[in-house]
């Protein structure tokens, strides 16, 4: 099979029309350029992902041949000067050819175009070039950073066609690749994973910060960069808000302009919710790509949903009675409150989506949005989430879905005679089948299970626990992977910048910031892990604090 013109077209109008990323990547965000190399490992990696998922399309080198390169300028990266034989743009195919089969020499290279003239013709070659040519260009025409986007861009593909069940000339490396990393410690100590930790930071940050924008248009002095530089300073610091932070920023950056405090309040205001909910999610996407690339990231399995609030509110809340709303234990205080959907179980914990909560939506309408967003980043197979969302209109959407959950529920008279009912027996566990009422004689059909508590400090049918599943008892011991949402929203709100606006747009922004710069943490830690002991373990190597201090570094704070 071969690519034809149907399936070209039908490749790139899927990219277009994904809902999370944009390609080509210099056109999307204006920290890339069209000189810009990562906006180009970026482009490769969007493109070879959905390239080889269509059924017609199993050949490597038919890729490389047709991958989209007309848009990049090559010229900044090329140290010729004056007329040449060869385009940049042909000689970057050729050699990502040659890395993907993973020869060191030149000669081998010319001996298998020469074999192959249709090849030649695809590349674009009316000549083959000789070995001394190919040599000369690699080692003096490419900088060192075209040549390291060549092998960046060959393992990508590998990776990306190994994945789809394409059949690859060399089994790609699965261990990411970073400028000047010579470390190969099996037992690293705090300094090589720092060290580590830091090549890694600036890798991902490249990655995932051009995702954010804030479409200042052209001839801005203060470089937006600054922006988030400053975001992420003021999650350095519990407690700190824009202005004193601002004014901090100023004497530890690196940076000649950096943005006063109401300046930058004044730029996140003018965001919309769902821009910077779309502006989040391309940043996990990138994220989740970057991390997808190692054999110790699950890209699949059990996501839980969570609602948190923030701070309680103390002040007048006049004309903001929707956003600022009552508190989960339905006390007399009021909070604003975020839900947020994040992997769980054997996955990195990473934040895929967060989203506002309003006066007046239903807990339906707050799962189905949070899993579309969800779906479309990773496959789910599970669902976890807490007793607020035991509705049985939520448990009937996630059975039509396809997906498993387990949510612990309300006990109600029926739930408590039960107990009463085991505790007398000293039974420890029981199960029942039960139909959940959807109106209209219409049923939801679910499986109470009964759990004993372990040292319970109670004496009565406090004991237990009920929950309800579609997938048997032997996944309930999979809702203990939801203490990893609270854990994580301790360390979010840790992140998070101090605020007394009650702007609602901004003080999402500043969640979903603090939500970004979780999920890099516990994917840097990933990578820092993989790259240094082949391995992942959930318990972090790398600190929060590490981490921020490393973006702070690479986002222009000295």
């Amino acid at each position: 099979m071969g690519s034809t013109r149907v399936s070209r077209r039908t490749v790139f109008r899927r990219i277009a029309q994904r809902q999370y990323g944009e390609w080509p990547a210099y056109d999307s965000t204006p920290l890339y350029g069209r000189t810009s190399l990562a906006g180009l490992e970026s482009d490769i990696r969007t493109v070879s992902e959905t390239w080889f998922d269509h059924d017609s399309h199993d050949s490597i080198e038919e890729f490389v041949c047709v991958l989209p390169l007309a848009y990049f300028r090559f010229s900044a990266h090329d140290r010729y000067v004056g007329p040449t034989r060869y385009q940049t743009a042909t000689l970057f195919r050729v050699f990502v050819l040659k890395e993907c089969h993973g020869w060191e020499h030149e000669t081998a290279l010319v001996g298998y175009l020469g074999d192959r003239p249709e090849l030649c013709e695809q590349l674009g070659f009316e000549t083959i070039p000789d070995q001394s040519t190919l040599w000369r260009s690699w080692h003096e025409r490419f900088t060192a950073d075209l040549r390291e986007t060549v092998e960046t861009a060959a393992r990508t593909i590998l990776i990306k066609a190994q994945n789809a069940g394409v059949a690859v000339p060399r089994e790609p490396a699965r261990k990411l690749r970073y400028h000047g990393d010579e470390s190969g410690e099996s037992d690293p100590d705090d300094q090589t994973t720092l060290e580590q930790a830091e090549k890694i930071t600036d890798h991902v940050s490249r990655i995932v910060f051009p995702a954010f924008s804030l479409e200042r248009g052209d001839g801005c002095e203060i470089h937006e960069n600054a922006y988030w530089g400053l975001q992420t300073y003021l999650g350095l610091r519990e407690s700190l808000a824009a202005n004193e932070g601002a004014r901090s920023f100023t004497y530890e950056s690196t940076r000649e302009r950096t943005p006063l405090g109401h300046a930058h309040r004044d730029h996140i205001r003018d965001l919309s919710i769902a821009e910077i909910r779309e502006m989040y999610r391309q940043a996990v996407n990138r994220l989740l790509s970057e991390v997808a690339e190692t054999e110790e990231f699950f890209r699949a399995g059990i996501v839980a949903i969570d609602i948190t609030e923030a701070d309680p509110f103390t002040g007048d809340r006049t004309g903001h009675e929707d956003e600022i709303i009552g508190t989960k234990e339905k006390t007399d205080e009021y909070a604003y409150q975020w839900a947020t959907v994040q992997l769980v179980g054997n996955a990195v914990p990473i934040v895929l989506d967060a989203r506002p909560v309003r006066k007046g939506e239903s807990r339906l309408e707050i799962v189905k949005d949070l899993l579309d967003s969800a779906e479309e980043m990773v496959h789910v197979d599970n669902v976890l989430m807490d007793r607020e969302f035991d509705s049985q209109h939520v448990l009937e959407m996630l059975s039509q879905r396809g997906l498993s959950y387990v949510v612990p529920k309300r006990m109600q008279t029926s739930e408590k005679a039960q107990a009463k009912r085991l505790l007398r027996r000293d039974q420890d566990r029981h199960e029942t089948d039960r139909k959940l009422h959807l109106g209209k004689n219409e049923w939801h059909e679910t499986t109470l299970i009964y759990r004993r508590k372990e040292d319970s400090e109670y004496d009565d049918h406090r004991q237990y626990s009920v929950f309800m599943t579609n997938c048997g008892s032997g996944h309930l011991t999979e809702y203990g992977y939801r203490w990893e949402i609270e854990s994580g929203y301790r360390s979010i709100k840790r992140f998070m910048a101090a605020t007394t606006s009650k702007n609602f747009g901004l003080r999402f922004f500043y969640f979903a910031f603090a939500c970004l710069l979780y999920s890099i943490w516990r994917a840097v830690d990933l990578l820092v892990q993989v790259e240094l002991t082949g391995e992942y373990e959930h318990s972090p190597i790398v600190t929060a604090d590490n981490t921020l201090t490393l973006l702070k570094k690479e986002t222009g704070i000295g």
